[in-house]
């Protein structure tokens, strides 16, 4: 119920409002533009009479086109300050990013510039490794390895398994 009577008091005062607006506005226009009195005028006073309400009316068009272009002048300012506090707080959107798969050479590129033609050799810088060394530290792994398994066996059912994996090589 009160909150009724608190939307019923707010729309009659928001009548009372624009009815006290328009009175405004009709006051403002009597004391601006008065009535045109055109009857009993002779043709060349009525000339004369659009030509100073011409004249007003350019006076009327270039303060509205002054006043238009302050406000977007304005406006302009509120949007960049609006901008700087935002990078202040640190607190502005940052678009998503994409990822782009870029090869070093493309990457050289750009940074050096396009006269420049550079190619990345990646394995330039990889250490050299020979097969036969891995060869030779092999078979001294493996006799280390069964050494060891015939030492370690505690059962003899494991060592039989072995020793049949190895068996015909014998």
């Amino acid at each position: 119920m009160l909150k009724s009577l608190m939307v019923a008091k707010a729309k009659d005062e928001l009548d009372q409002e624009m009815l006290d607006k328009e009175e405004e506005k009709q006051r403002y226009l009597l004391d601006k533009v008065p009535p045109l009195q055109m009857q009993g005028m002779s043709f060349t006073e009525l000339q004369k009479l659009c030509q100073e309400l011409h004249a007003k009316i350019d006076v009327v068009d270039e303060e509205r086109y002054d006043i238009e272009a302050k406000v977007l002048l304005n406006k302009r300012e509120v949007k960049d300050l609006n901008i700087k506090v935002l990078d202040l707080r640190g607190k502005f959107k940052r678009p998503p990013l994409r990822r782009v798969r870029v090869s070093a050479d493309a990457i050289l590129r750009s940074l050096l510039g396009s006269k420049h033609k550079v190619s990345m050799d990646l394995r330039a810088n990889l250490k050299s490794v020979k097969k036969e060394d891995t060869e030779k530290k092999r078979p001294v792994e493996d006799s280390d390895w069964r050494k060891n398994v015939e030492a370690m066996s505690g059962m003899e059912g494991r060592k039989k398994m072995f020793d049949a994996a190895k068996g015909p090589t014998q």
